[in-house]
């Protein structure tokens, strides 16, 4: 088996949006709309930057990667190799907003803040970020 197969999935959760991209976007590259459906942060919309997520198990150091605005914005996630991208497409006046939660290691490799195997918070987080999209959603719906 090689190294590829072993390592575990990305985190892929769609929903879509009953807003225009435009209106998606602002809720998700300022720090204080994230604060709102996700984790209070110092985050700014600028490639290179260095942020903290106050995440449940402590402050989790984070790097602005990528922005491609209004259709991606990709960040670094703690020390772990996690990268988070939150991806945006206007289909019919709706936007499709997709998360991707990838950089995930070995299957059964111990996640060091946690201190728990990688496949419990993988699925912890998965559920986890089903609830924070359907957030947003309603968030930017409402």
């Amino acid at each position: 088996m090689t190294n590829e197969q072993k390592v575990l999935p990305d985190i892929i959760q769609k929903v879509m949006i009953q807003a225009p991209i435009q209106k998606v976007w602002e809720y998700v590259s300022t720090a204080e709309a994230i604060s709102q459906w996700f984790m209070p942060s110092d985050f700014k919309l600028e490639e290179g930057h260095e942020f903290t997520i106050q995440s449940p198990f402590g402050p989790s150091p984070c790097k602005v990667i990528e922005i491609d605005e209004p259709k991606k914005l990709v960040f670094q996630w703690d020390t772990d190799g996690w990268i988070v991208s939150f991806l945006l497409e206007e289909i019919d006046g709706e936007t499709e907003f997709t998360l991707v939660h990838g950089g995930w290691k070995e299957n059964g490799a111990i996640v060091p803040k946690a201190g728990r195997p990688n496949t419990e918070i993988r699925k912890t987080m998965d559920l986890g970020w089903s609830g924070i999209i359907q957030k947003l959603k309603n968030l930017v719906e409402g």
